[in-house]
């Protein structure tokens, strides 16, 4: 069985595409069969991973829409290694579209369900609101992954984030939870950075990921070449924490327990 992911976070530019991209490449790097959902109409995630978004014959769009199968649209990654189910400019109508349809917040659910026997990971990389396109990505997924930068107003968005979590755990999947924090783009000669983690670690405890990705040059310059900075500099040191915590994220896996109640699963905030 697949397990479902969501990265995701209200606030903006806080590395999103950046950690499902590599964290895709991470995991198919150590041995998994990866499916990487683009569900931002920017399609970010679709160029990083070195698809052309403008020549896609079908999307994700197609797939909340029935109109095509996981197998059918999806496109295959050569550098990184891993599948991905694209985005392009049509799924910014998808919104509307979906909001007269039956069952709008189970259709991605639905259509990875078809492809579950296909990967041991589906990584759905969510847009920075909550829409009918997050909500379709926390309705499809086991967990959430929370990449997070050490700064105030990070802390501000994670408390949105966490309460959003609960809601749909409640209402609507109670299957999700919220599997970690991952601090990017860390810095650790700024003090505020080392005190904010600091917090991070003090409250949600074993919900922080151990592993800590530095903010780093060359993850940021892979993406205008269309690859993921674990293929475009595998010595990196982001490239290496992104292998790290691909590996972490199997441990956990691994070692999951059984889902009990939201409190016990998304903590307090």
């Amino acid at each position: 069985m697949s397990r479902i992911f969501c990265i995701a976070n209200q606030k903006g530019g806080v590395g999103k595409t950046t950690t499902s991209v590599n964290l895709a490449a991470g995991l198919a790097r150590v041995g998994q069969r990866v499916l990487l959902v683009d569900l931002d109409p920017q399609g970010n995630a679709t160029m990083g991973s070195g698809v052309d978004k403008r020549k896609l014959e079908a999307s994700v769009y197609d797939v909340l829409l029935e109109s095509a199968s996981v197998a059918e649209a999806r496109s295959r990654s050569e550098s990184g290694g891993y599948d991905v189910l694209g985005a392009n400019r049509e799924l910014a109508g998808a919104e509307v579209e979906l909001v007269a349809l039956e069952h709008r917040n189970e259709r991605l659910r639905r259509a990875l369900k078809a492809a579950d026997a296909d990967y041991d990971f589906v990584l759905i990389d969510c847009p920075p609101s909550l829409s009918l396109l997050t909500l379709n990505g926390l309705c499809s997924a086991h967990g959430v992954i929370v990449p997070m930068q050490c700064e105030y107003f990070a802390l501000e968005g994670l408390t949105d984030l966490v309460n959003t979590i609960k809601q749909v755990h409640a209402n609507l999947n109670r299957d999700l939870e919220l599997i970690g924090l991952l601090r990017v783009m860390f810095d650790p000669r700024i003090t505020l950075q080392t005190q904010v983690s600091d917090q991070l670690k003090a409250h949600f405890g074993e919900k922080v990921f151990d592993t800590v990705i530095p903010r780093n040059v060359r993850l940021a310059e892979a993406p205008s070449y269309g690859l993921p900075g674990v293929v475009f500099d595998p010595a990196s040191k982001g490239a290496q924490a992104f292998i790290d915590f691909a590996r972490e994220m199997v441990a956990r896996v691994s070692s999951a327990a059984p889902s009990t109640t939201p409190h016990t699963l998304v903590g307090s905030a």
